[in-house]
C-alpha cells in the first residue's frame, strides 16, 4: 500500500511538474524582449528590423527594445548573447553571413554551429557598388579598367572585414588581379557622407545607398545578387559581368542554444506576422529586397550549409589571420 501511495504521488508531481511546464512555455513572454543589432544606428539593417520589431510587439503581445551594439565586424552583439544570454527567449539576435564566416577568420569566443538556436529566416541584402553621380566611370567596366590600371589608386567604402560587401570586393580583385583600398565604416550613412565629400571613390554597401541613387547624387555601377533588381533593371550584377560572384548576404534571428521548443515557435510565430505586416513589406520594397522567410528547422539546416560554403571563401581567399 506505502508503494502505490508513494506511486501515486510521484504521477502527480510529475502531471504537476509537466502542466508548470506548459503553463511557463504558454506564459512567454511576461516581459519586454531584447533585440540585439550588430550594427550602427540608422544603418540599412538597422532601419529594416526596428520597422519589423514595431510590426512584431503585436503579435508577441510584448514590447520589443531594440539594442545596437555595432562592432567593425558585426560579431560583438551575436557574441555577447552566445555567452551571456539566458536561453529564455527574452534576448535574440540578428544573425548575417559574416557571422558565419568570422570564426574562420579570426578566433571567436562562439561557434555558429552550436552556440545559438536559430528561429527564424527574414531576408537578403540587395548589395552593390555606387560612385558619385559627377565620377569618371559610366559603367562597372570603366571602374575595374581603372583599377587594373593603377594599383591601389581606388578607395571604397564598406562594412568590417568579414562582412559580404566587402568579401564581394576581395573576390572581385582575385578575379581580375586588383589591388584597392577598402575604407571600412560602421554604417552605409557614414561612408555615404564620405563618398559625398570626396573623401573615398566609391561604395561596396547593402542598399542604404538607394535614395541617393535614385536622387540622381551616386551612381549604381553593379549588384551582387543572382538576378538584375526591379528598381533598376538597367544595372547589371557582377555575375552577368563575367565574375564567378553571386550574394544575396541572407539574414535571420537567433538565440543562445538551448532555447526551449515552445518558446522558439512563440518567436517564430510572431516574428513571422510581423514579417507580413505592410510597414515592414514597404520597407523591404525600399531597400530592394525580397522577403526570404525560412522556418526555424529550414533556417538551421541552412545555416549549417552557409558555414561550411564560408570556411570555402575563406580558404580560398587566404583570409584566416595567422
Amino acid at each position: 500500500m506505502r508503494h502505490a501511495v508513494a506511486g501515486a504521488a510521484l504521477a502527480i508531481a510529475a502531471a504537476g511538474a509537466a502542466f508548470c511546464g506548459d503553463a511557463r512555455s504558454e506564459s512567454f513572454p511576461a516581459r519586454p524582449v531584447t533585440f540585439i543589432v550588430p550594427y550602427a544606428v540608422g544603418g540599412t539593417v538597422d532601419v529594416q528590423l526596428r520597422v519589423l520589431a514595431k510590426a512584431t510587439e503585436k503579435h508577441l503581445g510584448q514590447t520589443i527594445v531594440i539594442e545596437n551594439r555595432p562592432s567593425a565586424t558585426g560579431m560583438l552583439g551575436p557574441a555577447q548573447v552566445a555567452a551571456t544570454a539566458r536561453p529564455d527567449g527574452y534576448t535574440v539576435t540578428q544573425i548575417n553571413t559574416g557571422i558565419l564566416r568570422l570564426p574562420f577568420m579570426t578566433r571567436t569566443t562562439y561557434d555558429p554551429a552550436t552556440d545559438f538556436t536559430y528561429i527564424i529566416g527574414i531576408s537578403g541584402l540587395t548589395s552593390g557598388l555606387v560612385v558619385r553621380h559627377d565620377a569618371p566611370w559610366q559603367t562597372f567596366g570603366e571602374f575595374i579598367a581603372d583599377a587594373e590600371a593603377n594599383p591601389g589608386k581606388i578607395t571604397y567604402g564598406s562594412p568590417g572585414g568579414a562582412a559580404n560587401p566587402y568579401i564581394v570586393m576581395q573576390l572581385i580583385a582575385k578575379q581580375r588581379g586588383i589591388k584597392w583600398t577598402a575604407v571600412p565604416f560602421k554604417s552605409v550613412s557614414e561612408s555615404s557622407n564620405a563618398l559625398l565629400g570626396g573623401h573615398i571613390d566609391a561604395i561596396s554597401d547593402a542598399a542604404g545607398w538607394a535614395p541617393l541613387v535614385n536622387a540622381g547624387q551616386f551612381r549604381l555601377l553593379a549588384t551582387y545578387g543572382s538576378a538584375r533588381s526591379r528598381n533598376w533593371p538597367s544595372v547589371p550584377t557582377v555575375h552577368e559581368l563575367g565574375m564567378e560572384i553571386v550574394s544575396n548576404a541572407a539574414y535571420g534571428i537567433a538565440g543562445p542554444r538551448g532555447m526551449d521548443a515552445a518558446v522558439v515557435k512563440v518567436l517564430h510565430d510572431a516574428f513571422r506576422n510581423g514579417m507580413q505586416e505592410p510597414a515592414f513589406v514597404e520597407i523591404l520594397r525600399r531597400f530592394e529586397q525580397e522577403p526570404m522567410y525560412r522556418s526555424s528547422a529550414d533556417y538551421h539546416d541552412y545555416v549549417m550549409k552557409e558555414i561550411a560554403e564560408q570556411k570555402q571563401i575563406v580558404d580560398d581567399l587566404g583570409l584566416k589571420q595567422q
